[in-house]
């Protein structure tokens, strides 16, 4: 049995959801470790915040994306069971809004009128659908794909403070884990950037900041309840 190949959409998704997981994991990570370090130098009770943060972080980012696609797939799913019965009930309708679409591209009426036609009697329902509401039918995005791509991509972002806390120095374990965290964030941004195909700069920057401002506040606040 031959198996399915991912279109270009539901991988973007799984790269989407995985590049947001290994962000919150990373800032998530980084802003609890700081900020537990600010308060105390006790190393276990650090580790254990690290840890427990780190899980819960993916199991969040995880159980959110899920919920989110499922959300998006049923809603896809009842526009197509619209588009059906506006099909079935009104297929005139469903002509006029193809013969404007082609008519707001520049096609004369005549020109405009023929190709919904030609459409309509060859794909009638995944036409309408696309030119109307922007997607392909049968071609829902997995709401699985989203989770496991979360799930994994947060543990492996929020592992980067954890280990710098555990592996460096007494003396070293604040710089170390900003380090860390801003080379993680380095990678998810220009991650980010690559997979829209955006400016790789403004998403790395954007990045590294808000993870300084995280990891900035939560150990002040740690400072303050120390």
């Amino acid at each position: 049995m031959t198996k399915k190949k991912l279109t270009l959409t539901e991988r973007l998704n799984i790269v989407r959801a995985g590049v947001l997981g290994a962000n919150d994991g990373i800032i998530g990570g980084a802003g609890v470790i700081l900020g537990v370090t600010g308060a105390t130098t006790n190393s276990t009770v650090i580790f254990v915040a690290g840890l427990a943060e780190m899980f819960a972080v993916a199991f969040s980012m995880a159980s959110g994306e899920f919920v989110s696609v499922s959300t998006q797939k049923d809603t896809e799913r009842a526009v197509v069971v619209k588009a059906k019965a506006a099909l079935r009930t009104n297929p005139e309708q469903v002509h006029q809004v193809i013969t404007a679409h082609y008519q707001a591209k520049g096609a004369g009426l005549e020109l405009a009128s023929g190709v919904a036609t030609d459409l309509m009697h060859s794909d009638a329902l995944g036409n309408y659908v696309r030119i109307k509401y922007g997607f392909e039918v049968n071609q829902f995005l997995s709401p699985i794909h989203a989770l496991w791509s979360s799930f994994f991509a947060s543990l492996a972002g929020g592992i980067w403070p954890l280990l710098a806390i555990i592996l460096v120095p007494q003396e070293w374990k604040v710089v170390g884990t900003i380090i860390a965290t801003l080379w993680a964030l380095f990678l998810t941004g220009w991650l980010s950037a690559w997979s829209g195909k955006a400016p790789k700069l403004p998403a790395i920057a954007r990045n590294m900041l808000t993870g300084i401002i995280t990891m900035a506040f939560t150990y002040w606040i740690g400072t303050l309840l120390k």
